[in-house]
């Protein structure tokens, strides 16, 4: 009998089609993220490992799980796996795109509401000193109404920011290494450039990459420099995509007016001088974090699973 591992405990639409298709099913129960030597024992004897985003699953996992055909990560990125490995051993990789767009999209625009108009900031002064009142030039912030906005990767997620920040009348400008079809663009109202013409025009800046060897640190004390000193950086992709110690220096030194993250550079932890900065909004990973997007990851993982024990291909394999 196929015997799946669950690094974390996931939504319940895992574990009952799992069971319905007649698997058997192991899982962590422990708190936390689990660490790397119960994995390691866990899956010893598993065919299937369907693991978090924040499990890491080296090479030494796999390869003391002789019996594996497939590790299905619960998530979009896959830089917690050695992929490479993997392949070597004949296991697919798979993930779970797509699902994450609408709930990322809408929590970058939360983001760039919540820096620009001082809502986080003005929720900490509410629940300690309060304020005396209304006054013509108190807390004041920004409206994106006229503001450029722009974004770095207009994939599915990028795409799905545009489209909404385009009804708060803002100029989109984007940049990727392929210029999309002049039609996708025109609907979007986006307009393509280089990525210093992008770093030099926006008032917003919003990051949405996967993180790759060349995408790590793409936001760096260079790229800083060509923004405006007052314009927001927003990332909600993956946290080694900003170089956070470039970040804290324009923050500190008025070259970058505020930060919105989602994603840390060393993630869990976050470095201590953000948390005393008012004009940075911290939140912890919530990109995909809605019920319906973690239940639409959770259908894909697990039909994969179920593939996989039948004799079947399963979806979205990213280490052919």
């Amino acid at each position: 009998m196929t015997k799946v591992y669950l690094s974390a405990q996931f939504p319940q639409v895992v574990t009952d089609r799992l069971e319905q298709a007649g698997l058997t099913v192991g899982m962590f129960t422990g708190e936390g993220v689990i660490d790397h030597d119960t994995l390691q024992a866990a899956v010893t004897d598993a065919d299937i490992l369907i693991t978090a985003l924040s499990t890491q699953v080296d090479a030494a996992i796999i390869e003391h799980a002789p019996n594996l055909k497939l590790i299905a990560n619960y998530g979009a990125g896959f830089n917690n796996i050695d992929v490479t490995t993997a392949r070597a051993h004949n296991i697919p990789v798979t993930n779970t795109p797509g699902v994450s767009t609408t709930s990322t999209a809408e929590v970058t625009v939360g983001l760039v509401l919540s820096i620009m108009h001082r809502m986080a900031e003005g929720n900490r002064l509410m629940r300690g000193e309060g304020f005396d009142g209304w006054a013509p030039l108190f807390f004041l912030g920004h409206e994106l109404a006229g503001k450029t906005v722009g974004i770095i990767g207009l994939g599915s997620i990028g795409q799905a920011v545009a489209k909404r920040l385009k009804a708060f009348d803002m100029t989109i400008l984007y940049t990727q290494r392929h210029q999309l079809p002049a039609a996708e663009e025109q609907a979007l109202s986006a307009t393509y450039v280089d990525q210093a013409t992008l770093l030099q025009s926006s008032d917003i800046v919003t990051v949405h990459l996967p993180l790759l060897p060349a995408t790590k640190h793409l936001i760096d004390a260079d790229a800083l420099a060509q923004m405006k000193d007052t314009a927001y950086l927003i990332n909600a992709a993956r946290g080694p995509i900003i170089d956070e110690a470039a970040v804290l220096q324009a923050l500190t030194t008025n070259q970058l007016a505020g930060a919105a993250l989602d994603v840390y550079e060393a993630e869990p932890n976050v470095a201590d001088a953000f948390k005393h900065l008012d004009n940075v909004v911290l939140t912890p990973h919530i990109g995909n974090a809605t019920v319906e997007a973690r239940d639409a990851m959770g259908e894909i993982v697990a039909a994969n699973a179920v593939a996989v024990a039948q004799g079947n291909q399963p979806k979205f394999i990213v280490n052919n």
